[in-house]
């Protein structure tokens, strides 16, 4: 039994490609309401210690994890919350053609000192703030797992309410599980009818051998056709761990930085 609560349902969209905004373009349609949904159940996985960085992936390529980020990154800053998106795939970055952005400079020119912080953000309505990318670099994986990564995350939550990476597939490079030691949890969106059982646990197992904490798992594409489109997907999925559950065995991340400093 894969482990980890869901999250998160949204249907499949054949138009997501071409129109991935659908909270923007399309705010009162049933998946632009499955991302508010997301919204709401993440604000609940620990209500104490709520999660504020957060990394998205997913096993392979093409289960919609980067319109799945920035979906939820508007429908965060919809809500008045601060948010910086963070284009951490810095290998196939998406996130900035999705969201009509430049990516002349970014976050590697950050990390490496090649420019500051509030030269590279850019806005993008009123409470959202977007990280791109920036050049790609030859060794992404040291990149996001170095000092000046936890630097850079350290500085963003003292200005923001919410700090969401997009990041690599998990089965595709060791970016994705590198980032997720940087953050408070990890996401894993899952591509119905594209991904295999054996290929998600193995992903999952890439999180745990570098003690992630998952914090839930995101059923994207569901047929939207036939009385048990739904409730298929959750079947195949679902855990015996309850949402409280999860909540209750995250981790402080600042506290294993400060374990990993000391030792």
């Amino acid at each position: 039994m894969t482990e980890g609560p869901i999250v998160g349902a949204i249907a499949y969209d054949k138009d997501a490609p071409e129109h991935p905004l659908v909270v923007q373009i399309d705010p009162h349609s049933p998946r632009a309401e499955a991302f508010r949904t997301l919204r709401t159940n993440l604000r609940y996985i620990d209500a104490d210690n709520q999660p504020k960085t957060l990394v998205f992936t997913s096993t392979i390529p093409g289960e919609g994890k980067s319109t799945t980020t920035a979906n939820l990154a508007l429908t965060l800053a919809q809500s008045g919350a601060t948010v910086c998106l963070i284009e951490g795939d810095l290998r196939r970055p998406r996130l900035l053609e999705y969201l009509g952005l430049e990516n002349a400079a970014g976050m590697t020119d950050v990390l490496v000192g090649r420019a500051d912080l509030d030269d590279v953000l850019q806005p993008w309505g009123e409470s959202l703030w977007v990280l791109g990318c920036g050049p790609i670099p030859p060794n992404p994986s040291e990149l996001l797992g170095s000092a000046a990564m936890s630097r850079l995350i350290d500085t963003l939550e003292g200005r923001f309410d919410y700090i969401i990476i997009d990041s690599p597939p998990l089965l595709a490079v060791t970016d994705a599980a590198i980032l997720s030691t940087q953050a408070d949890g990890v996401i894993v969106v899952v591509g119905t009818k594209l991904v295999r059982r054996d290929q998600l646990d193995r992903a999952l197992g890439n999180l745990q051998k570098v003690d992630a904490e998952l914090l839930g798992l995101v059923l994207n594409r569901l047929p939207v056709k036939g009385p048990d489109a739904y409730s298929y997907a959750y079947e195949s999925y679902q855990s015996d761990a309850a949402l409280e559950a999860q909540g209750k065995r995250a981790k402080s991340r600042r506290a294993r930085r400060k374990s990993k400093q000391s030792s």
